[in-house]
């Protein structure tokens, strides 16, 4: 029993201590260095100050962030109505096929995903895969410009981002109580009637946690932006790098993540609310 109290204890403090020495004292550094000045010679001067996070509301950097978020959102969207109705078929699926395929949704984890945007832009460039193929089968008479554009962002981020969907949507439907399905047509709903009142319902907690799952790195996923949106689709993420690695201003660079930081906090915690909400009016139910 005293060996056992000694392992755990020893695990609780290797746990404890690796938290704190990479995740806690980090964030608290770049917590500190938002409220500092920016040197040219020393990158930072300990100097307090609050114009970093004035800047935020600046019109350049409110327009950035708001532009985020409505890509992230729409990014969201999409994702969501492709992905609910893959999940769904998977879910009513034989179960001998179920493994495979969402051993094919996870495949795309394998590669890194920097990786899998670069065959993006060979797939989606003037002279790529997608535009001679359109050319040789005369759906088109000249090459469609994708590239470098909101278009072409949005598709970078569903296609890296789907997963993240499908799974924990898979995972709702596929625990959903068949008794309920069955209760809503014995009383004379239509399929329609049944999805909309029982199934979506029902799934919920799935949605939400899918729809988590990819708004939040939709934010931060710079590099999709740099390579195939150019310098007028930006992310939050790109404002960020461009401050830390280009411009210099870390303290600003550290302000912005830390409002990034705050805004995905509070979905958080709009999702533990909205999971409560869900659990107490299933319970009065």
């Amino acid at each position: 029993m005293n060996k056992k109290l000694n392992l755990q204890n020893i695990i609780i403090t290797v746990i404890v201590s690796w938290l704190l020495l990479f995740v806690f004292i980090p964030n608290l550094m770049i917590i500190g260095t938002s409220f500092l000045t920016r040197d040219d010679a020393n990158l930072i001067e300990m100097t307090f100050t609050l114009d970093n996070y004035i800047r935020l509301f600046d019109p350049l950097y409110a327009k950035v962030m708001w532009h985020s978020f409505y890509m992230a959102l729409v990014a969201t969207l999409l994702c969501l109505l492709i992905g609910y109705p893959f999940a769904y078929a998977i879910a009513k699926m034989p179960e001998k096929w179920r493994p495979f395929m969402l051993f094919l949704v996870i495949v795309p984890f394998w590669t890194n995903s920097l990786i899998r945007t670069y065959g993006l832009k060979i797939m989606l460039g003037t002279r790529g895969i997608l535009n001679n193929t359109l050319m040789y089968l005369d759906i088109i008479d000249k090459p469609l410009r994708i590239m470098y554009t909101e278009y072409a962002v949005m598709v970078g981020l569903v296609y890296i981002l789907l997963p993240f969907m499908v799974l924990p949507l898979y995972s709702a439907i596929e625990k959903l109580d068949h008794n309920y399905i069955e209760a809503a047509r014995d009383l004379g709903a239509s399929k329609f009637q049944t999805f909309v009142k029982v199934i979506f319902p029902l799934t919920m907690p799935g949605i939400i946690a899918g729809c988590l799952l990819v708004l939040l790195p939709a934010l931060g996923m710079f590099y999709v932006s740099d390579l195939l949106g150019g310098a007028k689709n930006l992310l939050i993420g790109n404002v960020i790098k461009s401050q830390v690695l280009n411009a210099r201003d870390w303290p600003f660079g550290a302000a912005t993540s830390i409002a990034l930081t705050v805004a995905m906090a509070v979905m958080l915690y709009a999702y533990y609310r909205a999971g409560k909400l869900l659990n107490r009016k299933v319970e009065l139910e």
